[in-house]
C-alpha cells in the first residue's frame, strides 16, 4: 500500500507543476510582424514606432531606408516580404512594387 501512496503523490506533484512547464510554440504564428515572435527590445521599438506622428515616421524611415541599409539587409527584407506574401498581407503585385521601390529587383 505504501507505493500506491507514494505512486498517487508522484502523480498529483507532476500535476501541479505542470502549470508551470513552458509553452510550446504551437501556438506562435509564422508572422514577422507578430508580436509574439519578436523579442522585448523589437516590440518596444514597434510600440514606439506606433506612437509617432506620421511625419516623424517617414522622417526616420527615410533615414534607416538608405540603399547600403537596404542592400546589407536584402536577404531579411526579401524573407519577410515572402512571409506576409504567405500569411495574405500583402498579394503578388504589392510585393512587386515594394521590391521596385527599395530597388531590390
Amino acid at each position: 500500500m505504501k507505493f500506491k501512496h507514494n505512486f498517487f503523490n508522484l502523480i498529483y506533484n507532476m500535476s501541479i507543476l505542470d502549470a508551470f512547464k513552458k509553452k510550446t510554440d504551437d501556438k506562435k504564428s509564422k508572422d514577422p510582424m507578430d508580436p509574439q515572435n519578436m523579442g522585448m527590445l523589437q516590440r518596444m521599438a514597434m510600440k514606439k514606432l506606433q506612437k509617432m506622428s506620421p511625419e516623424e515616421r517617414e522622417k526616420l524611415m527615410k533615414k534607416v531606408m538608405t540603399p547600403d541599409n537596404i542592400q546589407k539587409n536584402k536577404a531579411d527584407i526579401l524573407k519577410t516580404l515572402e512571409q506576409m506574401k504567405k500569411t495574405g498581407q500583402m498579394n503578388d503585385h504589392q510585393i512587386f512594387e515594394a521590391k521596385k521601390r527599395l530597388g531590390l529587383l
